[in-house]
């Protein structure tokens, strides 16, 4: 699997790396040996990317996390964590003496004396916005806590923000074939700075799949039952904040394009695929709750460059059913 340079962090990641929320929790019950599964595989098929989040099962997945790397030293893998969403989320809540507690705490998790990467998840635009935010992540890089620091975005005005602060190594956002706005300002800024790009969400929380229809349902403990309407976080996290019945209508136009333009490859692997393959992108972080999925998934990392006529009609699909829902939300 190819390999490409982390923004300014000098490390090389896979094109295809792994989301690790569905370990942690909200996406229905994952066991650790099932957990230990997925990772294992993931690895065996190339991946040396891993992200995860103090907020994902309150530390498990980084645990589970930290305890696979800590089984393979000489692998080379490279551990982006999250932080900031076990506070109230408001601008004071992200003080330097809150930075410090997050990271020692994540420190411990993953049983390591510097994370690789840290990156604020998701914080308030304010936040996003002061000089004192990176004043105090500085700090932490100062003293060898960290190694290096991103920002987690919801919107394209705060990757954009973020992107111009000369510290920052890696912006992570959602990007997918329903979410294209990224692709017009935030991803040429950031190769233009040096700045890596981690695309989130890259199947819109499963629906790329194609795998869904209008009677599949999901477990209480699912966000894609219990957030459809951003009760519990940002709706743009779930199917990437398009309606449940235009998002399963619009996969089903994907998939038809998939067939009918890249037949090597399944609807999701095609989703992954179109997302690495954009010019700026450095990784892609799909989830996986099963041994199965990790390596199809990975799978997608090697996928020849798609055809012009499914990029096209991605960009068809978008204009005519997604973009009137969400280009001007995020």
């Amino acid at each position: 699997m190819e390999q490409r340079t982390l923004g300014s962090t000098g490390r090389d990641v896979s094109v295809v790396g792994l989301g690790t929320w569905q370990l942690g929790a909200d996406w229905g019950e994952v066991t650790e040996a099932e957990a230990r599964d997925v990772l294992e595989a993931s690895a065996s098929a190339g991946v040396t990317f891993y992200d995860t989040a103090d907020v994902y099962g309150d530390g498990r997945s980084e645990q589970v996390v930290g305890a696979f790397v800590a089984a393979h030293p000489s692998a080379g893998f490279t551990v982006a964590t999250k932080m900031g969403r076990r506070a109230e989320q408001v601008p004071e809540s992200y003080t330097p003496q809150a930075f410090r507690a997050w990271v020692d705490r994540s420190r411990r998790n993953l049983g390591t004396e510097r994370l690789d990467l840290v990156q604020l998840h998701c914080p308030p635009s304010a936040v996003i916005d002061d000089d004192a935010t990176y004043d105090a992540l500085d700090a932490l890089v100062e003293d060898g806590s960290i190694a290096a620091y991103g920002v987690s975005v919801e919107t394209c005005d705060q990757a954009l923000s973020a992107i111009s602060r000369p510290g920052v190594a890696s912006v992570q956002i959602i990007l997918n074939a329903f979410r294209l706005k990224p692709l017009e300002q935030v991803l040429p800024a950031a190769y233009a700075a040096g700045v890596g790009i981690i695309a989130r969400v890259p199947l819109a929380s499963g629906l790329l799949s194609g795998r869904y229809s209008s009677s599949t349902t999901f477990a209480a403990d699912d966000h894609r039952s219990y957030n459809r309407d951003g009760s519990a976080f940002d709706v743009g996290e779930t199917f990437s904040g398009v309606p449940w019945e235009t998002g399963l209508a619009a996969a089903s136009a994907f998939s038809a394009l998939v067939d009918a333009h890249a037949p090597g490859l399944t609807p999701a692997q095609a989703a992954i695929a179109w997302d690495w393959q954009q010019p700026g992108v450095t990784t892609v972080i799909p989830g996986a709750r099963h041994r199965e999925q990790a390596l199809a998934n990975a799978a997608a990392g090697t996928a020849a460059p798609l055809d012009e006529a499914l990029l096209a009609g991605v960009r068809e699909l978008y204009d005519e059913r997604i973009r009137p829902l969400v280009h001007d939300r995020w």
